[in-house]
């Protein structure tokens, strides 16, 4: 007979984390101190919703009766969209080849990701503020902002496709004589073009979100119709304008999602 000391060891089915059980804790302690050091309370919620409510009633039924003025600020916004995701794309295409460390030297693709980084720490709000300051108000501000953002998305993206292409294709592109660039066109960019088709079309869908914030800021666009009407506290034509940008924003969706899909 075995005693009771050979049989084995009943483990449990899941033994507990208490590294992540003693982070949690840390976590939440920390949450409830972040509230009670910035005031965040449920008394303060309570007044926040009233004045919601109140807010809210001001604005049914919307206003459509400036709708010159709103096609206006809309086709204003989707230019903005349109040219800064072009040339976001013009630029972001060269710079993502930069950056991919399985094609070029490291002291091609540090600069490279340093200019990526430096387009990406910066919301297109506060860029958009900086172009406002140099160039003065209206939708070039806007574009630039936003060609700034797509240079650092679209870039970052593209630079990581790269990176997980397949070599053996750029080998037999080499193997046959053929340039630098050959070597891009025939044997990368075939393997990474349906991602960066997403990669556009994701980026057409943040640069109409992201024109309408740039223009509050002075950056051209609905935006700032949508600011002017807010400051004369026309709030039944901002709900309008509100419509019509939800409705925008759908629109582009569905065309960015057929686009991805024949071209892909």
């Amino acid at each position: 007979m075995t005693s009771a000391t050979d049989q084995p060891r009943r483990r449990a089915a899941f033994p507990p984390n208490w590294r992540a059980r003693i982070g949690f804790v840390l976590l939440a302690l920390y949450v409830v101190y972040a509230c009670a050091h910035m005031g965040v309370s449920l008394e303060r919620l309570q007044v926040g919703m009233e004045h919601g409510q109140r807010f809210l009633a001001r604005m049914f039924p919307p206003n459509f009766g400036r709708w010159e003025l709103i096609v206006s600020g809309i086709v204003e916004s989707l230019q903005i969209a349109v040219i800064a995701t072009f040339f976001g794309i013009v630029l972001a295409l060269p710079t993502g080849f930069l950056a991919a460390r399985n094609l070029m030297p490291v002291w091609v693709t540090w600069p490279a990701r340093a200019l990526i980084a430096l387009c990406r720490s910066f919301h297109p709000i506060i860029v958009a503020i900086i172009f406002v300051k140099a160039i003065g108000f209206g939708a070039l501000a806007g574009v630039m902002a936003l060609i700034v953002a797509s240079i650092g998305f679209i870039s970052k993206l593209f630079a990581e496709a790269i990176e997980e292409i397949s070599l053996k294709q750029v080998e037999a592109v080499r193997a046959t004589g053929a340039g630098f660039l050959s070597v891009l066109i025939m044997g990368v960019l075939p393997q990474v073009l349906p991602r960066f088709i997403g990669f556009s079309t994701y980026q057409l869908d943040s640069n109409l979100r992201n024109s309408t914030m740039v223009g509050i800021v002075g950056g051209g666009g609905i935006g700032a119709t949508l600011f002017t009407a807010y400051q004369r506290f026309d709030f039944d034509v901002v709900l309008a304008i509100l419509i019509v940008i939800v409705a925008m924003i759908m629109v582009a969706e569905v065309i960015s999602t057929w686009a991805r899909k024949v071209f892909q």
